[in-house]
Order: C-alpha cells, then sequence, then structure tokens
C-alpha cells in the first residue's frame, strides 16, 4: 500500500474510526487473494469435514428412527438368547442389516445364531397378559420361490394375522391373512412390494389369486403390500407373509419359534408389560431366582433410545475429529498473519505516524483474521451440504439439515479467527513507530 493512499485515507482522519481499519483490511486481504484462500482452507476443511459428519449420522438416525417406528408403536420384542436376571436387555441383534426385511426381519431371525428357547405356546400365553392387545410368534425360513418363469429367493414368515396391526403393514391388493387361514393352515400368502415385483414384474395381472410355489409347495396370492422402504441391503419389502400353522405344518414344523411379537396397549403401560411378560416366562422356562434369562425382550421405544443414544456419541467422535482441521486452520491463520505483520511493519508505521492509533492497527489485523475464518466458515457451510448431500445420496440415507450444528459451526470458525489472530494483531499494536518506519 503506497505512502500517499495512507497519507489520504489517514492524515485527514485522526483519531481511526473502525470503518478506514475495516476497509484496510479488506483491501489487504483482496491485494493478496491468493493467500487468503490457502489461508482458509484449513478452515473450509475443518468446517465442511463437521457438517458432513453431521448430515452422515443425522441422516442415519432419521432412517433408523423410521424404520423403528414402521415395526409399530407399543410394540415388545421377545426374542431367545441370554438376557438379564432380571430387567429387560437391550435387544441385541435386532438392528443388525440383513436380508429380507430389515430390523423386522432380524427380530424374526435372531434365534439363528443363539439357543432356541421361545415356543408357539409362550406367544399364546403373553397374548393374555395384562395390557397385550394382540400378539404374534414369528417363524421364518429363507426359501426359493417359484412364480412362472420367475425364479427368486427370499424370507418367507409364519404369523398370526395380529401380525398386520403389530407391524403397521398396510394392503396395497387383495387381502390380509384372516383368522380363518390361520384355523385351517390355508395355503395362503401376502406378498411384500418387493417379492411382487421381482416374482410379477413386467406382468399386467393382479397378482392376487396367481399361484406360486414356496419350496415346491404351492400357495395362493391373497394380498400385496405397500412399500415400507429400503436401506442399502436391508429390505423391509422382500418377504412372504403365510399362516403361522400353514408354516408349520408344510415349511417348518419345528417346536421352536424365532422370535414373539407383542402389541400394548400404550405407552405408559409398556414397562409394567415388559415386566409381566419377563415373571411369566421365567415361570414357563423354569428359570430360578439369580439365574440368567435364556431370552431377551425389547421395546420399540427402548430401541429408538439406544439408537439415539449410540449415533449421538458417534456423532460428537465425527465433529471432534473433523475439529482437528478447524485447529489446525487457526494455526495456519496465525502463521500468515504473522507473516503480513512482518511483510507490512513499514506501512504499520507510516500509520501510526500519520495519526493511526495501536488499537487501530490491532483492529485492522484483527478484522483480517476473522474475515479469513467467518468467509472460510461460510464456504466451509456451503462445502459440506453438498458434500454431505452427495454422500447421503450415495449410501441412501434422507438428508438431515441441522441447523444448530451449521451455526455452532459458524460461530467456532468465528471464534477460531478471534482467538487466533488475536497475537499477530497485539504484535503489529506494539511495533514501535520510528522502527517500523526505518524497515525497508
Amino acid at each position: 500500500m503506497s505512502q500517499t493512499t495512507l497519507t489520504r485515507r489517514y492524515g485527514a482522519r485522526r483519531g481511526l474510526m473502525l470503518g478506514p481499519s475495516t476497509q484496510s483490511a479488506f483491501e489487504s486481504l483482496r491485494a493478496n487473494g491468493t493467500r487468503s484462500l490457502l489461508t482458509m482452507l484449513g478452515v473450509i476443511v475443518g468446517v465442511g469435514a463437521v457438517i458432513v459428519a453431521v448430515t452422515l449420522t443425522q441422516g442415519a438416525s432419521a432412517l433408523v428412527i423410521q424404520r423403528v417406528s414402521s415395526l409399530g408403536s407399543n410394540v415388545l420384542f421377545i426374542t431367545p438368547g441370554a438376557g438379564n436376571t432380571r430387567g429387560a436387555a437391550s435387544g441385541g441383534g435386532i438392528l443388525r442389516g440383513g436380508r429380507g426385511g430389515g430390523i423386522a426381519a432380524n427380530v424374526g431371525s435372531a434365534a439363528n445364531s443363539v439357543t432356541q428357547s421361545l415356543t408357539q405356546g409362550d406367544a399364546d400365553a403373553i397374548g393374555k397378559v395384562a395390557h397385550i392387545t394382540s400378539v404374534t410368534p414369528i417363524l421364518q425360513v429363507n426359501a426359493q420361490i417359484v412364480a412362472g418363469t420367475a425364479n427368486t429367493s427370499t424370507t418367507v414368515r409364519g404369523v398370526y394375522p395380529a401380525e398386520e396391526q403389530i407391524g403397521s403393514w398396510s394392503i396395497a391388493q387383495g387381502s390380509w391373512l384372516s383368522a380363518e387361514d390361520e384355523r385351517a393352515a390355508q395355503p395362503v400368502a401376502v406378498l411384500g412390494a418387493t417379492a411382487d415385483a421381482n416374482l410379477f414384474s413386467g406382468s399386467s395381472a393382479n397378482p392376487v389369486g396367481r399361484t406360486i410355489f414356496i419350496n415346491g409347495q404351492p400357495f395362493r396370492v391373497i394380498g400385496v403390500l405397500q412399500t415400507k422402504g429400503a436401506a442399502g441391503a436391508s429390505n423391509q419389502d422382500d418377504v412372504i407373509f403365510i399362516p403361522f400353522a400353514t408354516m408349520t405344518g408344510r415349511l417348518d414344523n419345528s417346536q421352536y419359534v424365532n422370535s414373539i411379537q407383542a402389541q400394548v396397549d400404550n405407552t405408559n403401560t409398556v414397562t409394567s408389560a415388559q415386566n409381566a411378560i419377563q415373571t411369566l416366562l421365567e415361570q414357563r422356562h423354569h428359570i430360578k431366582s439369580g439365574q440368567p434369562d435364556d431370552f431377551r425382550i425389547s421395546s420399540s421405544n427402548q430401541i429408538a433410545a439406544a439408537v439415539q443414544q449410540n449415533i449421538s456419541t458417534l456423532t460428537l467422535l465425527l465433529v471432534g475429529i473433523a475439529a482437528i482441521s478447524l485447529l489446525v486452520g487457526g494455526i495456519g491463520i496465525m502463521n500468515i498473519m504473522l507473516v503480513s505483520v512482518t511483510e507490512r511493519t513499514r506501512e504499520i508505521g507510516v500509520r501510526m505516524a500519520l495519526g493511526a492509533r495501536r488499537s487501530d492497527i490491532r483492529n485492522q489485523f484483527l478484522i483480517e483474521a476473522v474475515t479469513l475464518s467467518v468467509v472460510g466458515g461460510l464456504l466451509g457451510i456451503l462445502i459440506g451440504l453438498l458434500g454431505g448431500s452427495i454422500f447421503t445420496a450415495a449410501v441412501g440415507l434422507p438428508f438431515a439439515l441441522s441447523y444448530g450444528w451449521m451455526a455452532l459451526a459458524f460461530a467456532v470458525a468465528a471464534v477460531v479467527g478471534i482467538v487466533f489472530g488475536l497475537y499477530p494483531a497485539a504484535r503489529a499494536a506494539r511495533l514501535d513507530p520510528i522502527v517500523a518506519l526505518r524497515t525497508e
């Protein structure tokens, strides 16, 4: 910056205000545009990484909560496996991904890797517990399905008619399994949306009334379900429901079931119903006091709360890692500002000679540091939102926008500019004007 420009700006205005300092700061940043951009990179990367991390974790949280909610409200999941001696366990295995039905499929398949302990009799006894409005045992197999020339493999699940209400399933065509279908062990089936598409894609005929073969056994299609959605390899719609009695009579005559689902009348009675079921099953399974249960009980509310807690922890971890870039960016700003003070020592001396106070010098360099940080924060937010939308779309997660985290990231970026710009600004303000003027 030339001495003539400094004289014109500061000689006519002793007792400088913030306006001239701000103008000088902006002119200095524009004059060194490339260096300013490179200085902001650390802040841009840091803020962008924070926004991407939050977008991914919030999207995952929204997806899992949506999938848990799709299982039905006030639902208890009873699965075989070692549990607590008293009180409900956390329902291990329920949230693991798998083919053929997302969370619900994993509830049904939890017994595959543990000792089987639940029976249809247990399910019927649970149905008589206070506050339980409906119950169903679940017995499922992976089967080969043939319809005409179509051939696919999917999950076939034997359930009571109550599964429609418990699982919040909606019929798109035809009807659901009836009590008479269960009593008579009718060979009828209700197709999930994906199973229907795999078996009857390209066919203009209504699949209702048509015959499919499950492991070679003929079944008549009586209904098609509305889609519940899919995420990655987990697909709640890739499933076929048949009456439980038909499952045990034709496909799997096991005396044990994979799991039991029970619906409670309202949220306030979930805990009491859960405790009553635990007491009942301990009696039926002859589990003595102090011994671990051979089953687990979880509620949809507990699963949602556990998921929220785990994802919140993951969010903080990822944000903490991403925030390291902000620290590096702040150090970069301080380094460049110190170099700038050294390069502009003579300019500082001229300004002081023309009446600039030490506070004016400090303000100019502090404004430069804060501007670098704030602009970098804004660019980081934009890049983070763009990157977050791309990544969430790539992995099949909903795009969840968190204004709170955006505001926090921007505020931290501004604080970084103040903290790491304060020392260079103070150093510039402490320069001796006589010594500064002698500097070449």
